[in-house]
């Protein structure tokens, strides 16, 4: 069996957590791949406004502490080697979940369950876990029938960044500051940096997508996140990648 070490949270604000993995292994060798805690929670106010429902639901995939095991579909195909791979990259397709993603190979992968959201995976390279991009599906109500439900890009960037951003806090809290946002291929496209106080500076891409499965809607959000330093050149072009490759199916 492969040692267990430790990784990062998954959440983007990259708060507390704790977790362990392993490296998969054929389904009679599997073992529990990580366990993720996040102290992450919207600010509060009265009433719920439009900005409240965006953290709310974006954020809650994080607030739960999801158990991760090996990715039954991925595992399957790396062990027997049919997954689909081209240029260093491996396509992940969930068939359940209807979405596919072009991940790095050799990265290892996670899938599970948790309150407050339908699945998560993961996928991540053992060597630096802080670099990672997750895939978190939650279920919403009827009346966000599309993105624009939230409002535009630009508007649904600027309330999920702002809502994050604590620096006007005293003494400060976490710093949030927004790059870029664009509507492409039915999907929004957020670019953030987030940074707590004597701590790293957490770069992070985002894909939000929504799809109705039959029974409800559901929110798709895709984040990718790499530290910004002297190993961000190796890591950057390959999340911002996959986090760009995601489509619904």
């Amino acid at each position: 069996m492969a040692a267990v070490t430790s990784t990062a949270s998954l959440c983007p604000a990259g708060l507390s957590s704790s977790s362990s993995s392993s490296r998969l292994k054929p389904r009679s060798q599997r073992k529990l791949l990580a366990t993720t805690v996040c102290q992450c929670q919207p600010s509060r106010a009265e009433g719920v406004s439009r900005r409240e429902a965006v953290l709310s639901i974006l954020l809650s995939g994080a607030a739960a502490a999801p158990v991760l095991a090996p990715a039954d579909a991925f595992a399957e195909a790396e062990a027997t080697g049919t997954a689909e791979s081209q240029d260093g990259f491996s396509t992940y397709e969930d068939e359940a979940n209807k979405f596919c993603i072009t991940i790095p190979q050799g990265w290892l992968v996670g899938a599970g369950e948790a309150s407050g959201i339908k699945s998560v995976t993961a996928f991540y390279p053992e060597q630096a876990p802080d670099s990672n991009v997750s895939v978190v599906i939650t279920g919403i109500g009827p009346d966000f029938t599309s993105l624009k439900s939230f409002g535009d890009v630009d508007a649904f960037a600027e309330n999920l960044v702002n809502g994050l951003d604590r620096s006007w806090q005293r003494p400060p809290g976490l710093a949030a500051k927004l790059i870029d946002s664009k509507a492409s291929n039915g999907l929004y496209y957020v670019e953030y940096t987030l940074q707590n106080p004597g701590e790293r500076r957490r770069h992070i891409v985002s894909a939000i997508g929504m799809a109705f499965n039959g029974w409800y809607n559901r929110l798709y959000t895709v984040t990718g996140q790499y530290i910004d330093d002297e190993d961000s050149d190796k890591y950057r072009p390959q999340i911002e990648k996959a986090v760009k490759s995601f489509r619904l199916t």
